[in-house]
């Protein structure tokens, strides 16, 4: 389980969201070149920090979340809004947008 971080405390995500935050960037091939910025490839893979109360169906009852604070997840490649708390890049995608749970 990730450690609660002081963003994730100042988040509650509405609905079926989760907050997540991605994996860092790689900076250096496993050959050992040195990627700029603009080389990166966006990360897919992210530590859920929060997660909301879930959908509300048309019943009126609320669908129950298949992930939790704390799973790290696999996500759709352009999901989500990003932004940054305290410093920290954050991202804020629906559930719907998880693609897999990483286990191990």
């Amino acid at each position: 389980m990730a450690a609660a971080t002081a963003s994730s405390k100042k988040l509650k995500p509405l609905g079926d969201r989760v907050v997540i935050q991605p994996t860092p960037r790689e900076e250096v091939t496993k050959s050992g070149i040195l990627l700029p910025d603009t080389a990166k490839e966006k990360p897919q893979e992210g530590t859920i920090l929060a997660i909301g109360p879930g959908e509300i169906l048309e019943d009126g009852t609320r669908k129950k979340m298949d992930v939790a604070a704390g799973d790290r997840v696999l996500y759709s490649k352009y999901a989500g809004t990003e932004f940054k708390v305290d410093g920290e890049e954050l991202l804020i995608i629906a559930s719907k947008d998880i693609l897999a749970i990483v286990e191990g």
